[in-house]
């Protein structure tokens, strides 16, 4: 059916709103449920029972969660789209109003088909007998001069076919509104049963992604992405309670990932999210987009199992290598918050999900030892270099990543501590393998890491500065942690490399060595810089295990660069690990430079 400007005029966008409040309310019913079925039904039963019967009943208890965490998506999606819809409509309303407003004003008639009659006016430019009235419409092009030039045009011809066009113009634009917002409508239609297929989330990711396009007026342009994570906050805050159910329902990529939202926020929206990317992998078979659903996965199996210390989903994503960022515990209630940057080959996948999630959990565990408020975070927020060949592919490890991803980490720790809730916590920046050198390159922007007190290097292959003291921190809170079989820590300086290669082509290995030992007298450069290890570099040496050699009996092994957060395989250095991250770095025992 036709739209006319009557009809516009007389909409109630306020109906669309009560409905869209509605479908809020059943929103945030499916979120209490899904609440209480996670928070106190499923660790309720976990505590007291055991056997087939618990896990039967545990299963059908997590799809029930699933199903309400579909339905909180998809009732929260109709809302925000409701309310975009009468936000959108509201304003060509307004605007047919002003013109409306316009034509009373000047006494001209605005018919049912928009078109416009306005009267005579006073003055021809020879005989002066007034000016004859007309009407405008927008196929109208009135005012032009006749040929002759010796009569005026009625001055109100333009204005009456502007106040035309502009009615024409709030309708057509209104008509529009509602055929855009039908259809993204129609779609946001469940399938029939009591189950949620995972293609139902594929369909679900979809929705999502149309109203947000939709809503990109309505919702999206409040975000302060420009903003400091301190300004952040405040903006979350100021917002009502409607405002922050409909960010969280349709953007809860962005609210999940917005450094300075506070960590229970940002864990729930990215809980919601991780369902819609997982959704939308699924209907994809290229290799990536596997790789990565296998990781994302893992990380939903994880969150599921009730860990402790409990799981924060601080931060998902598939964009590049993928993002990922977890805390076993609150980071915002926490008096010592760690954050470890892993490196080189890490990205979104299972093993990132087994693994590097690992070292976080151990390294929790170990500070709950010392203080029960301490959280430990692995921040996978940016591409790190990835080597397929292994360590014959370096000249992949050059700088530019490492300084995008401390940009990145930089933004992560302001806003852990603008959300700290202690006043004071102790923060703790640990960077592994490659990470030290991303670790590094966030202390060289202004201030230096934000809030960071400690630095913890491990594995590293340099920082990209030369001394301890430059770091931001001061010398005496630098520690480092180098396993005499770990190669990494022991790569050759690039120009030890570019001496030793020339030496090699000129005279042999023999030659390759002088040169090489010449380049690097004091044997302390690596290939970012001085040797953190080294005395020349100044930092507090922790003892750890030595690892398994690079050849052993079971062939070639780097172990040795991955096991400093393990109590297993290193209890000394997790230990040292957890002390440092507990603000206990006097307990410490230090060995001497190598």
């Amino acid at each position: 059916m036709t739209l006319t400007w009557a009809q516009l005029r007389d909409l109630k966008c306020g109906e669309l709103e009560g409905a869209a409040d509605g479908w809020g309310k059943a929103s945030n019913r499916a979120d209490a449920g899904r609440d209480r079925i996670e928070t106190q039904l499923l660790n309720g039963l976990r505590g007291t029972q055991r056997g087939e019967a618990a896990e039967a009943a545990a299963g059908r208890l997590k799809q029930l969660s699933q199903n309400l965490s579909y339905a909180y998506t998809e009732c929260g999606l109709l809302r925000t789209t409701l309310n975009s819809m009468a936000h959108e409509l509201r304003a060509q309303q307004r605007a047919l109003r002003e013109a409306l407003d316009d034509a009373e004003s000047l006494k001209f008639a605005v018919h049912a088909d928009g078109s416009v009659t306005y009267p005579a006016a006073d003055g021809g430019l020879i005989d002066g007998r007034p000016l004859p009235g007309g009407t405008a419409s927008v196929a109208a092009a009135p005012g032009l001069l006749p040929p002759s030039g010796l009569v005026a045009p009625n001055p109100n011809a333009p204005k009456a076919q502007d106040i035309a066009d502009r009615v024409a113009k709030a309708v057509r634009t209104a008509a529009e509104i509602d055929w855009r917002y039908a259809r993204i409508l129609r779609r946001l239609k469940a399938e029939e049963g009591l189950k949620v297929p995972g293609a139902t989330w594929t369909d679900a990711a979809g929705d999502a992604a149309a109203v947000r396009d939709a809503a990109r007026g309505y919702l999206k342009d409040g975000i302060p992405l420009d903003a400091s994570p301190a300004e952040r906050k405040a903006w979350w805050a100021g917002l009502t309670d409607e405002q922050r159910e409909e960010y969280l329902a349709v953007y809860p990529d962005r609210i999940g990932n917005l450094d300075g939202v506070p960590a229970l926020v940002r864990d729930a929206a990215n809980r919601d999210n991780l369902q819609l990317l997982m959704g939308k992998l699924e209907a994809r078979d290229d290799t990536k987009s596997q790789t990565q659903l296998a990781g994302l996965r893992e990380i939903d199996r994880q969150l599921r199992a009730g860990r402790q210390p409990p799981m924060f989903l601080l931060g998902i994503g598939d964009e590049g290598n993928g993002r990922a960022i977890v805390s076993f515990g609150n980071p915002d209630t926490a008096r010592n918050v760690s954050a470890y940057v892993p490196g080189l080959n890490t990205s979104l996948d299972e093993d990132f999900a087994k693994n590097d999630l690992k070292r976080a959990w151990d390294t929790a565990k170990g500070s709950s030892k010392y203080d029960h408020s301490s959280a430990a975070i692995v921040w996978l927020g940016y591409d790190a270099p990835q080597t397929p060949d292994g360590l014959a592919s370096l000249s992949v490890m050059g700088n530019e990543k490492a300084e995008k991803g401390g940009n990145a980490f930089d933004g992560f720790m302001a806003g852990i501590s603008a959300t700290n809730e202690t006043g004071d916590p102790h923060l703790t920046a640990i960077g592994h393998s490659y990470g030290s050198r991303t670790v590094g390159a966030a202390t060289q922007h202004d201030g230096g890491i934000p809030g960071v007190d400690d630095i913890i290097l491990v594995g590293s292959p340099g920082v990209g500065v030369d001394r301890a003291e430059d770091l931001g921190v001061g010398k005496e809170h630098v520690f480092v942690g180098a396993a005499e079989n770990d190669v990494v820590t022991k790569l050759p300086s690039k120009q030890q490399s570019v001496v030793g290669a020339v030496g090699l082509f000129v005279g042999g290995p023999k030659v390759a060595y002088m040169a090489g030992d010449i380049a690097d007298q004091g044997n302390d450069d690596l290939w970012f810089g001085k040797d953190p290890a080294s005395r020349a570099f100044g930092a507090r040496r922790f003892p750890v295990n030595e690892g398994p050699p690079l050849v052993g009996g079971d062939g070639l092994s780097l172990d040795a660069h991955s096991q400093y957060f393990d109590p297993k395989r290193d209890a000394v250095s997790a230990d040292s690990i957890a002390l440092i991250a507990t603000g206990r770095s006097r307990q410490v025992k230090m060995e001497e430079f190598r």
